[in-house]
Parts: C-alpha cells; structure tokens; sequence
C-alpha cells in the first residue's frame, strides 16, 4: 500500500474526517443519555418541590408557570412557580430560583434553589438542586439557612415582607455564612427574588373591619367655593362622597 504523502490537502482531510467521527460520537452519546439526564432532572425537581411544602393528604400542583424578569442590562432571569393546592385551596407555591441576572452573585459561579412559600409568603423551607461553592464554606448554604439552632440565620417560619433578608452586616436581620458574606447575599437576593414573583398573588390574609369616615355634607351646596361664600364652616366644605376641599 503506497504511504499517504504528507500534504495541506491531506492533514485537512484527515482533520475532517476525525472531527466528522468525534461529531457523530457525541451525537450518539448525546441521543442515548438524553431522556436519561432529563428524566433525572424531571425526577430532582419533583421531589424538591414537594420537600419545601408542608405535606397535607391530597396536595396537588398546577402546572409550573414562569415568570420572567428583565433586568436594565436586558439580562434575563427565569423564575418557576409550582403552585400546590388542596382541591381549589391554595396551599402555597414551590418556587425554583437562580442567581441567574443577581445583582449579588455567588463565588462559585450561578446555583439554582427550589424555595417552598406557604399561603402567606412564610418560608417553609428550601432545597439547593446546584451549587458549586467551597465545601466547608459557601457550600453549607445547604443547612447554614435552616438550622433551628441558630435562629439569627435561619429563615424557616420568616417572610420577607416583615422580615429584612439581607445579611446583618449590610443592615439585614439574617447571619452570614462564616467567612462566606458574597454567597449569602447571592442566596438571600434568591430568596427574596422567589417571594416577589408569588408576592402578587393573592395571599391569604385577616379580614379587617374599616369604620367608614364621617364624611361632612355643606348645607349650602359641595362646592367649596360656593360653600365659603355662604359663611359655612370650612370643615364642612368637602364633597358628600369623600372628595377634597
């Protein structure tokens, strides 16, 4: 068999034709491993979705809805909302979050969490599905947030409409993971990113009984001007139904 002479024409070709295998390759490691990844990932965020809600005999979830948020940079950020209810009863909403368009982002690059909101915006708890930050730091967002131990950084049982979610170093009411101050405002700005997309539904609140106000009536006419011509006390000069003077 002649040898193949050594030539631009022939390192092309022979370039081509690997990178032509190796293509093929990963297509078919790619079309065997893909319902595989997406089952499993299908499989994560069931079981992370039903962990951050209280569990009651017959919850049920809606199908996801998402909610996008532009950022001024026009970066995009997804957050999923997974609603749970009992019959027609809105119980609270799984909601999976990522550092994704923060303004505090991680040291270890973005992480994505599930964070579980019961009716009344209160955490219930949390899951982190990915993270790559220092083990033995950044990385023990995984349980610093949620120990019971330490009530300074535990969020369980809080809502961030009463409760300041930002690190007490920057003025907030939540402890910072030791030596890891960058990832616990990245998670804290998830967190609060989560409830914000939920924060316009309609959340289940004490009804609160309103006197109405004692609305005065000119007997001279509502017209303030007409009213003051006529002598009438200024405090009785406002509009029968409520209007200004």
């Amino acid at each position: 068999m002649a040898k193949l002479q050594s030539s631009f024409k022939n390192m092309l070709l022979s370039l081509t034709l690997i990178a032509l295998v190796a293509a093929a390759a990963l297509a078919g490691v790619y079309t065997l491993t893909e319902d595989p990844i997406s089952n499993a990932s299908a499989k994560k965020q069931k079981e992370a979705k039903e962990k951050v809600l209280p569990k009651v005999e017959g919850m049920t979830f809606a199908d996801a809805e998402k909610v996008y948020i532009v950022k001024k940079s026009d970066t995009v950020s997804t957050i999923i909302l997974h609603k749970a209810y009992v019959g027609e009863e809105w119980i609270g909403t799984a909601v999976e979050a990522s550092t994704e368009g923060n303004q505090n982002m991680p040291f270890g690059g973005t992480f994505r969490l599930m964070v579980g909101f019961n009716n009344v915006g209160d955490v219930v708890r949390y899951v982190v599905l990915e993270q790559a930050e220092t083990p033995g730091l950044g990385a023990l967002m995984s349980t610093w947030f949620c120990n019971p131990d330490k009530p300074k950084s535990n969020i369980l049982g809080k809502n961030p409409a009463t409760t300041n979610f930002s690190v007490s170093k920057d003025g907030g009411d939540v402890d910072a993971i030791t030596a890891s101050t960058i990832t616990s405002r990245a998670f804290l700005e998830v967190v609060v990113r989560a409830y914000n997309a939920i924060a316009q539904q309609p959340m289940l609140i004490e009804k609160v009984e309103v006197e109405p106000a004692e609305v005065f009536v000119c007997p001279n006419g509502n017209d303030p001007l007409e009213c003051a011509g006529r002598g009438c006390a200024e405090q009785y000069c406002l509009k029968q139904k409520g209007g200004q003077q």
